[in-house]
């Protein structure tokens, strides 16, 4: 939980850091993505630790600092958007477990997609369990006729247990040539580790009448705050014949029903070759030593082969 009342956090005033993106896309790579963060109080090391997915499956990143990463290699292949989460001295990374490379291609040519949610599990971020299935399709809106899509888990824990939060169905975006998460809904369990029912109905769907939501509905973060819920959402919209995504601040009383505040962070043109000009995405709050930061992964254009995805921060002080 974030000590802060939501009238506290909405009128902290946020600033891009001057130096980003803090993570470039590899050479082998046209994306690095979906960054998920530990600070050094949430880690048992006493460092920063960023996961986020590439082409060939999800990475850990170090630092001391939490703006210079260094690479400490690949912790699972056939993974995507990954949420880590340090609990009892155990670290739960749930992500988006695809099946091999040739299936995926083959996606792109008319077979059909499916991916789901999985787990694995370690006490020293060096050796990690098996993965395991946490959350396959149950429900009819997580998929359709091009295959079933669940991806995006965010982890939240409640009085009573716990609840994931998870994309699932597909979009296709005409200008990207490839396809965004169509709804946002959750799974809930009494064990950190397994026994996740899924809602029987989403949470967010696209609406043609919301401007941040036209298209499909991205995937969503849910803090805590003194007194409710934020969530932090990227639509995906279409604006003048193109695509766009940008980040919305949400509030909520019981994290399940969320209202619209704001548009928090927008596509803008910064930075070389305007890196986060026509997408911003996914995105990790933290907070440590008085500071917010909004870690999150932006494109510059849906051209599939000029566009690329990086890293940045989105910062804040908190002042006494």
């Amino acid at each position: 939980m974030l000590n802060l009342t939501f009238e506290q956090f909405n009128n902290i005033e946020f600033k891009l850091y001057e130096k980003n993106p803090v993570l470039r896309n590899p050479i082998n790579s046209f994306v690095v993505a979906d960054p998920s963060v530990l600070t050094p109080s949430d880690s048992h090391d006493g460092k920063w630790h960023l996961f986020c997915h590439t082409f060939f499956g999800v990475y850990r990143y170090e630092s001391t600092d939490g703006i210079s990463f260094e690479n400490k290699g690949r912790i699972v292949n056939r993974a995507m958007r990954p949420n880590i989460n340090y609990i009892d001295g155990k670290y739960y990374l749930y992500f988006e477990r695809t099946r091999p490379v040739i299936f995926n291609l083959l996606s792109l040519i008319g077979a059909k997609w499916k991916s789901e949610i999985y787990c694995i599990q370690s006490e020293n971020l060096a050796d990690w369990s098996e993965p395991y299935l946490v959350i396959g399709k149950t429900r009819s809106f997580e998929g359709d006729e091009r295959g079933t899509a669940i991806s995006n888990p965010f982890l939240l824990s409640f009085e009573n247990g716990y609840r994931l939060y998870y994309s699932c169905g597909q979009t296709f975006i005409k200008d990207c040539g490839f396809c965004e998460p169509t709804h946002i809904s959750f799974a809930e369990s009494k064990s950190i580790a397994s026994g996740y029912i899924s809602r029987e109905t989403p949470i967010i769907s696209p609406d043609k009448n919301k401007q941040y939501l036209n298209l499909c509905s991205g995937c969503l973060k849910v803090y805590k705050l003194a007194d409710c819920y934020i969530g932090l959402q990227n639509g995906i919209y279409e604006e003048g014949g193109k695509s766009y995504s940008a980040i919305m601040l949400l509030k909520s009383d019981d994290g399940i029903s969320f209202d619209l505040v704001k548009p928090f962070l927008t596509p803008q043109k910064c930075g070389a070759n305007n890196w986060m000009a026509q997408y911003v995405y996914a995105c990790c709050l933290t907070y440590h030593d008085n500071k917010l930061r909004l870690y999150f992964n932006a494109r510059n254009v849906s051209d599939n082969i000029r566009g690329r995805e990086c890293i940045g921060i989105y910062e804040a002080e908190i002042k006494a």
